[in-house]
């Protein structure tokens, strides 16, 4: 089926004052794909009702339903109802909410001096060729060593204060940013800078018309990847060597075998990633919606 509009049947008048008659002319507008769009968004929503937490919710109602039958020993696998009682009581103890408050400082300064960083180099590497032969080596040297293999070295340098433990966060956030920011700039067509500078456009214009727009996808995707890196890294840091912070918590739970606390921060963490993609999500409708993307159906 198509809707048609028609179009205005006169047209101004001519030199003698008389309004000349145009045919009439139909515009045929296709309508099946607006229905078809609107019925596959409700199927979908039929079929996947919680979006991407259909999954992780289906999961723990699985989980809770086994652990409940008695197919998953509670010293193993807790009831995810028993999780959160037990992250209730240990925020009313008030245990949980100063570990967590020194967890997400420590990540915050890690993320931000990461991403300083990473942001930097990359630019200076996107844009420099000296940039790239300064930067680009290292960043791929540094891109292939575990961040558990650093944390050693890190606490001969610096001690086990926070700033190891920073440096750390740091170090897994910033690598990725480099990497992908770094070919998001050279990904940019070179045509269309060309075709801005023969238009007349300056240096500035070229920068933010031009390659801003067209390095945006590849920086959110390094902002993801920064974000994940970020939380292995406060893991990481927070497991060794530490008095206060999730990692701690954990610890001091696997030593006393409270599997309960355990899982507590384990699901804390689980929960510091989801939001820290949900976040790049966002970004991504609001910076790109220019540029048509893929719609999966």
């Amino acid at each position: 089926m198509t809707d048609t509009s028609l179009l205005p049947t006169t047209a101004p008048p001519d030199a003698e004052g008389v309004a000349v008659s145009r045919p009439r002319r139909e515009v045929f507008v296709p309508a099946d794909n607006r229905r078809q769009s609107s019925l596959r968004t409700w199927y979908h929503r039929l079929r996947w009702p919680l979006g991407i937490y259909t999954t992780p919710v289906v999961i723990i109602i699985g989980w809770e339903l086994l652990a409940r039958i008695g197919v998953l020993p509670p010293a193993y696998a807790p009831a995810p109802t028993d999780i959160i009682h037990a992250a209730a009581q240990l925020w009313q103890d008030g245990t949980l909410a100063p570990d967590l408050a020194i967890s997400l400082q420590r990540a915050g300064i890690g993320l931000a001096l990461g991403l300083s960083i990473g942001i930097v180099t990359g630019v200076l590497g996107g844009v420099l060729r000296s940039g790239e032969y300064l930067f680009n080596g290292l960043a791929q040297i540094l891109n292939t060593v575990p961040l558990l293999a650093v944390l050693p070295l890190m606490i001969v340098w610096f001690g086990i204060d926070e700033l190891t433990k920073v440096l750390l966060i740091a170090f897994g956030a910033g690598v990725p940013m480099y990497l992908n920011l770094f070919a998001a700039i050279r990904g940019v067509d070179q045509r269309l800078i060309e075709m801005a500078r023969t238009t007349g456009a300056g240096a500035w214009r070229v920068v933010t018309r031009v390659m801003v727009p067209g390095a945006l996808p590849g920086f959110l995707v390094g902002l993801r990847f920064s974000l994940a890196y970020s939380v292995l890294g406060l893991v990481a840091a927070e497991t060794v060597n530490a008095n206060e912070g999730l990692g701690f918590l954990i610890t001091q739970a696997q030593t006393y075998l409270q599997t309960n606390t355990v899982f507590v921060g384990l699901v804390i963490y689980s929960v510091l990633g989801l939001i820290a993609d949900q976040v790049v999500r966002i970004l991504e409708r609001v910076l790109l919606r220019w540029r048509p993307s893929y719609e999966a159906t």
